[in-house]
């Protein structure tokens, strides 16, 4: 009987699972073996961080575990990623050598805060899920002063995501009945609220914004965190709390194996392949260029759709076919305006020569399709 090819797939977040998923929906364990690394055993859809930070939702809440694809015949080891040899085809985890004839590296971005100084002593990392419940005690006793959110590298995961933080913290302090005496203060390097939207919706979230009184900052380039106080490029900054989105960088096993340049992303095209053989890469850890300046946002719906893609083409080659899948770059992030309301950024990133971006209206029904989006994955992919 001819060995059962094996795909491993780096990462059980929303690329792994998706990836992961499809395969399994097309092809029986006798035809593939599925085996997903990661070094934690939980799936969180990113945006449930601000639900709890605001409080409407624990962790324990917001997780599913990884341990559960076991029941879809998707073997799961729970370990560190230590090499990836990408010539003699093997991955070494903490205690294990697995080789494969396909890999999915779907690994995701790693904050990097340590790249700024100060910034680990000084202030809170918006996007890290071990400080959620931290930055809720602050926002609840700040009283008066100056919150700040500062984009600190680009490309950032969930490109919206510091935005809406910034609307719920609005929202959060209304509530405390203190917003009166705070000032908000957004700081960003990019000269737009979402230069990947375009310079239309950037002006529209920049005017949603406004509208709460954030006072957003553009094209302030970090340099350093001291105590309450922010030195950019171009001036300071004074601050009573600190949230930042921290920069981005690849995992370190990454730059190791050659996948990719120090400090960048692993480069994909539209079949989801990188310039390995059979080892293809989705999400956040990649980059797919769309124009000279423009490429794939960072987000978990199109890691979930560039895993779909790279999924069906492995399928593909196991069964000898010739055709090839392309990722279409279509996808919508929410943003919740923290008045029980979203709206959707719609974004098709190969529509034409540049891509093309919509802005809902926000309504209380884009909020239940947040939250469904959410529940829909959870249950179908775990």
């Amino acid at each position: 009987m001819p060995d059962i090819p094996h795909v491993i797939i780096l990462g059980g977040g929303f690329g792994g699972l998706s990836a992961a998923n499809e395969m399994r929906k097309n092809l029986t364990s006798s035809q593939v073996k599925i085996t997903i690394v990661d070094k934690k055993d939980w799936f969180m859809v990113g945006f449930a961080k601000l639900w709890i930070i605001n409080g409407t939702r624990t962790f324990e809440n917001s997780i599913g575990s990884l341990n559960e694809l076991a029941k879809k015949e998707i073997d799961f080891i729970k370990e560190e990623i230590l090499q990836i040899d990408l010539q003699n085809k093997y991955i070494k985890t903490t205690t294990k050598v697995l080789t494969y004839d396909f890999l999915i590296i779907a690994m995701g971005a790693v904050l990097a805060p340590e790249k700024i100084l100060g910034l680990s002593e000084h202030g809170m990392n918006l996007y890290d899920h071990n400080q959620l419940i931290e930055i809720r005690d602050k926002l609840k006793k700040i009283k008066s002063g100056n919150i700040v959110i500062s984009i600190m590298g680009m490309p950032y995961k969930c490109p919206p995501a510091p935005f809406e933080a910034s609307l719920l913290v609005d929202s959060m302090l209304r509530k405390e009945g203190v917003r009166e005496s705070i000032q908000i203060h957004f700081y960003s390097p990019a000269p737009v609220t979402l230069p990947v939207a375009g310079v239309e919706i950037s002006q529209k979230i920049l005017e949603l914004i406004n509208s709460e009184n954030i006072v957003f900052h553009d094209s302030c380039k970090i340099k350093t965190v001291e105590k309450n106080k922010l030195i950019f490029e171009n001036g300071e900054a004074f601050f009573d709390l600190l949230l930042a989105i921290p920069p981005h960088i690849a995992p370190k096993v990454i730059y190791e194996s050659g996948l990719a340049k120090a400090g960048g992303f692993i480069p994909i095209d539209r079949e989801c392949k990188t310039s390995f053989e059979n080892v293809f890469a989705v999400g956040d850890v990649t980059t797919l260029a769309v124009t000279d300046t423009a490429s794939v946002p960072k987000a978990g719906v199109f890691a979930e759709g560039e895993a779909i893609i790279a999924a069906q083409n492995i399928i593909s080659k196991i069964q000898s076919k010739k055709e090839s899948s392309l990722f279409d770059g279509k996808g919508s992030c929410f943003i919740e305006s923290g008045r029980n309301t979203a709206s959707l950024i719609e974004v098709d990133m190969f529509s034409g020569t540049k891509p093309l971006t919509n802005l809902t209206e926000s309504t209380s029904e884009h909020l239940d399709e947040k939250i469904r989006f959410e529940k829909e994955r959870l249950t179908k992919w775990l």
